[in-house]
């Protein structure tokens, strides 16, 4: 016959005096079963790899606030390749300034990270006068059409607990890209 555990053991010792069903132990996990949504939509970006691109369009939106507005007027975040920040800068002057800053760059990037995504700022004068350029896609360059009306507003039923809306937006493309899994892809 099934006992239940005594509370007061290190060990799982069988007791009489509760019933079997409902009796609690102190080495149970009180975790839910349940994972945060962020949790489940970092570990997406992880497997996906867009990790460093979510990262990027971040990096784009919130600059000045991340580096201060004297660092942001003469930087722009450019792009994030083999774990290397590129950073376009006004003039050598920035350049050679920027240099010595770089160790503080990177902690405050990766602090915005939430992670070390980043190990290393290449810095570039660059022409910081237009807006800044457009996250490139795979899917921009001769890929698959783009999705349908439905399944737009699908992926939007989807992602709608997404408080920012700009990750939200991105988030509801990508599932409106991927497949839906409802048909056979065998049958032409």
């Amino acid at each position: 016959m099934l006992t239940p555990f005594d509370a007061s053991s290190s060990f799982a010792k069988p007791t009489a005096d509760c019933r079997v069903l409902f009796c609690y132990h102190p080495g149970m996990s009180k975790r839910s079963v349940f994972s945060p949504f962020a949790d489940v939509l970092g570990g997406v970006a992880r497997r996906l790899g867009l990790e460093s691109k979510l990262l990027e369009a971040r990096l784009r939106r919130d600059w000045p606030a991340i580096v201060g507005e004297a660092i942001a007027a003469n930087t722009r975040p450019d792009q994030i390749r083999f774990k290397k920040l590129y950073l376009s800068v006004h003039n050598s002057v920035w350049m050679h300034q920027l240099n010595f800053l770089k160790p503080t760059l990177l902690e405050k990037v990766n602090n915005a990270a939430g992670t070390e995504l980043i190990t290393d700022i290449i810095l570039r004068i660059g022409d910081l006068s237009g807006p800044p350029p457009p996250l490139t896609s795979a899917l921009a360059h001769g890929g698959p059409p783009g999705p349908g009306e439905d399944q737009l507003a699908e992926a939007a039923a989807h992602t709608i607990g997404v408080r920012d809306p700009d990750i939200r937006g991105r988030l509801t493309a990508l599932i409106a890209q991927a497949p839906s899994g409802s048909r056979d892809r065998r049958d032409p």
